[in-house]
């Protein structure tokens, strides 16, 4: 325990903090020291009233007078509904101070995406990706820090901050070390559940905990009862004090102020009467006292607690029913009662606002309005919201409060609070006003639209809860047209993220059976393809390809349905090796001038990406890497541009990275897959988009010769069985195989080859550059079993040479050459080096160039292959290159 303090001009909730106040005082220094300082995060933990926001007092004082800028903000029990709330508290006045024009220019390319958040800027139509709007808020931090460094931010019972602050909170602690800015932060334990609980303890966890926050020791309680009351407090009367408070800071100095009203004498005679003062000040003792107040000021306090934040004498007067005399004498009433009291906000807009004194005064008001008549002033309160034109989400957190009354009015005001917290990047906000409306109810010709929206709002959040949703929506009546069509589509989708593939098929198979609009049965079943197509399962559809493949005949490409199905068709060719040629021809048919059409493009949502994502892989395995590279280069920038920066914008980098890695652009494709992994981490393991920006990092890792950092990669992030229900190119079972082989797990390596060769087979996928388990399964067999070897390996270039490119028949030669000796695997060798010459993939001729020079022993074939696979990043091709120099020039 610290230091007992024993002068009167120490704040009271100060004592026996030395130790906290000290390690406040190291950071403040450490921050103004240097401008290129990592931020810090200071956490403060204790139950109510231990003194938490006096030491954020403290910290303020310190900081300023060190000249820091310092920006505070405070959670609220009422308000946890209210998305970015808090963030909003903070960072919303210095930028509201800008000109327009100079927090566009101030904030740049984010002003767009966390102007909304931060209300400083209008949303826009679509549905703000959550992930992206966090980004940008801490963005804004980072900037906000540059141009206000030394900066401070200090957040009080963040237990009770809204989800969307604490999941920004989360990530601007993960990014300090870049980011020059205390943040200070006090919270209680427990008091918060589900994903809020799991940023809040994300953002500790990279933070530094103060000393524990406890209770005060008999002797610090004398001390300050003596400060407070003087001198003479006798010691028994002081360990009374002790006793009925149970040192807690707050209730102390409570306690002390009714003495001192009272005119009690700090003596063991009067210590009796200490413990009903101590009620009065808490619970039901501290709504009796408000009663004794007057019904206008308990009225006024109620109105107060309804309201939470922004709380003005106007409002109130307005919500109390009171006029603006009798409001501002019942302010004057509360203030002088400790009830409420004007905040600490200088030099911040809103300093005419009114707060609680205490959190545990606010619950107790709050908690002793009668039930109906709190219901009934929330409902008042959503009014006056609405009057005051703040907006229907800003009245939102009062209408979730009201009972259900058929109200279509209210019904109508939820929704639209819904699509402004999903414009915002708060989904799980509008999920919240979504389901409140359902309980309205709506009427029945809108029912179905409701559940409609809260699908479509919990799409990516909880796609296991928008499945029931819109099964139910489906069942009922309201849905009609492209709407039904849409419906399907989502549900479709939903169970693909769920993990429910086959059932995603079924879905929209059965639905295309009973539309009678030709337009509308041809997009689902293009949907039913694209689940198909994109299933990495032991099964396939009987004749799904011939059916495709009739279907993609009658296709011109008039509409999106049609491009769907020649986009589909052509993956559908590519993944089974048949005619590359005719793959790319079906691709090309697909766009429109070249580019992707209106509706397919990248950030639409009536298809999704998977349609682009195929279409451009299409390109880069049929040695068409330049249309490739360019769809790949389009969705980053898209999704870049559009504010996407979840799951979306990891693929789009992991595809970046694939095709790098087919140019043979090792470096850069590493480097883009890092990327797409950091984003990935994010939004979470296990996800097919995880999967593909593991499998081709490995990859690219074995091309470079790395082997174990590829072994560290595979394991940190559990790259192996059990694989995905979607396909993942390349195949993740024979990158693993060559993982296994290449760090001597010869045995595993084989059978995991051949794990991939039965799942290749029962799917009918053939194409030896997808799918290179025969290839690699040859020459791991090549000593124990030469015939097999053989096998495989005449196998392999049958395959490629009926899929055509340069880069499969060349790949299937220099399998062919690795079996022979002598001459023939010279000939061989130079085959391969003739077609992959012509080839886009760049590693695969340089390997190609360094195997003749070894099999001819030629000097100049393995000078021109080490100069190519130096070029490409290949540093373990290089390095078998220059030792097999070595050996020639010595021979």
């Amino acid at each position: 325990m610290t230091e007992v303090r024993r002068t009167g001009a120490v704040p009271a909730s100060l004592w026996e903090r030395d130790e906290e106040v000290a390690t406040i005082t190291r950071a403040v220094d450490i921050l103004c020291a240097d401008r290129s300082s990592p931020g810090t995060l200071l956490e403060a933990r204790g139950e109510a009233g231990v003194g938490k926001t006096a030491l954020l007092a403290e910290t303020r004082r310190i900081a300023e007078a060190r000249g820091c800028t310092v920006w505070s903000a405070r959670g609220g029990e009422t308000l946890r509904s209210v998305p970015f709330n808090v963030v909003r508290q903070l960072l919303q006045p210095a930028l509201v101070s800008m000109l327009p024009e100079e927090a566009r220019d101030y904030l740049g390319d984010w002003y767009d995406i966390a102007g909304p958040a931060l209300g400083i800027a209008d949303p826009g139509e679509r549905q703000a990706d959550p992930q992206n709007v966090c980004d940008g808020l801490v963005a804004a931090v980072r900037r906000l820090a540059r141009r206000e460094w030394p900066l401070v931010l200090m957040i009080d019972d963040a237990h009770w901050a809204d989800q969307e602050t604490l999941r920004w909170l989360a990530a601007l602690a993960e990014r300090l070390d870049e980011t020059s800015v205390l943040v200070v932060i006090a919270r209680r334990p427990g008091d918060v559940s589900g994903d809020s609980a799991r940023h809040l303890e994300a953002a500790s966890a990279m933070g530094r905990p103060l000393a524990p926050l406890n209770a005060l020791t008999p002797d610090a309680t004398a001390g300050l009862t003596r400060a407070t009351l003087g001198p003479h407090a006798d010691a028994a009367f002081c360990r009374e004090v002790w006793a009925v408070t149970g040192g807690n800071p707050y209730e102390t100095v409570e306690l002390l102020a009714k003495v001192q009203d009272s005119e009690l004498q700090p003596v063991e005679a009067e210590a009796a009467e200490l413990r009903s003062l101590n009620r009065s000040a808490r619970g039901s003792g501290l709504v009796a006292r408000l009663e004794q107040l007057g019904v206008d000021a308990t009225r006024f306090a109620w109105a107060a607690a309804i309201l939470g934040g922004g709380i003005t004498v106007d409002m109130v007067a307005a919500l109390a029913t009171l006029d603006r005399a009798d409001a501002a004498r019942c302010a004057e009433l509360l203030r002088g009662a400790r009830i409420l009291s004007v905040p600490d906000t200088a030099g911040q807009p809103g300093a005419d606002e009114l707060e609680f004194v205490h959190p545990l005064i606010a619950t107790a008001v709050y908690n002793s309005i009668p039930g109906a008549l709190r219901t009934a002033m929330h409902g008042i309160a959503a009014q006056l919201v609405t009057d005051s034109g703040l907006g229907a989400a800003a009245a939102s957190r009062h209408l979730l409060k009201v009972y259900p009354d058929d109200d279509q009015e209210v019904v109508a005001q939820l929704r639209e609070a819904a699509r402004e917290h999903l414009a915002v990047g708060a989904p799980d906000a509008a999920r919240r006003c979504l389901e409140r409306a359902l309980q309205e109810p709506p009427l029945p010709e809108s029912h179905a639209l409701v559940l409609f929206e809260l699908g479509c709002a919990t799409l990516l959040t909880a796609p296991s809860t928008t499945i029931g949703h819109l099964r139910t929506a489906l069942a009922m009546p309201g849905l009609d047209g492209e709407q039904r069509v849409d419906a399907v589509f989502r549900l479709s989708q939903a169970l693909l993220h769920n993990d429910q593939l086959e059932e995603a098929v079924r879905t929209v198979e059965a639905e295309a059976a009973r539309t009678p609009d030709p337009s509308a049965r041809l997009r689902l079943q293009a949907a039913q393809y694209m689940w198909e197509g994109i299933h990495a399962g032991e099964t396939s559809s009987p004749r799904r390809s011939a059916r495709l493949a009739e279907l993609a005949a009658t296709c011109t490409g008039r509409d999106n349905a049609e491009r769907a199905l020649l986009i589909l068709r052509g993956f559908d060719a590519m993944t089974h090796g048949e005619s590359a040629e005719e793959v790319v021809e079906l691709c090309d048919r697909a766009l429109v001038n070249g580019r992707l059409a209106p509706g397919l493009g990248w950030t639409d949502t009536e298809w999704g990406l998977e349609l682009p994502m195929m279409l451009a892989s299409s390109y880069a395995y049929a040695d068409r890497l330049d249309r490739a590279e360019a769809l790949f280069t389009e969705a980053l920038r898209s999704y870049e541009s559009a504010g996407w920066s979840g799951g979306h914008l990891a693929l789009a980098h992991a595809y970046v990275g694939l095709g790098h890695r087919r140019r043979g652009r090792l470096r850069d494709a590493e480097q883009s897959l890092r990327a797409s992994l950091r984003i990935a981490e994010r939004v979470g393991r296990g996800l097919p988009l995880y999967w593909s920006a593991t499998c081709n990092l490995v990859d690219t890792l074995l091309a470079r010769g790395h082997v174990e950092e590829a072994r560290t990669v595979a394991d940190q992030y559990g790259f192996a069985p059990p694989y995905p229900s979607t396909i993942v190119l390349p195949d993740p079972r024979t990158v693993r195989g060559r993982l296994l082989l290449a760090t001597g797990r010869t045995k595993e390596g084989v059978n995991e080859l051949e794990a991939a060769e039965k799942a290749a087979a029962a799917r009918g996928r053939h194409n030896p550059v997808v799918v290179p388990w025969a290839t690699e399964l040859a020459r791991a067999l090549a000593a124990e079993d030469p015939a097999r070897a053989a096998r495989l390996a005449t196998d392999a270039r049958r395959q490629a040479e009926r899929f055509g490119t340069d880069t499969a028949i060349g790949e299937a030669l220099r399998c062919a050459a690795a079996l022979e000796t002598g001459q023939r695997a010279v000939r061989l060798a130079a085959q391969a080096v003739t077609y992959l010459e012509a080839s886009p993939c760049q590693y695969e001729h340089a390997a190609a160039r360094v195997e003749y020079g070894i099999a001819a022993r030629s000097a100049a074939e393995l000078n021109r292959g080490m100069a190519l696979a130096d070029s490409c990043g290949a540093d373990g091709l290089v390095a078998r290159a220059r030792e097999a120099l070595a050996v020639v020039r010595a021979g």
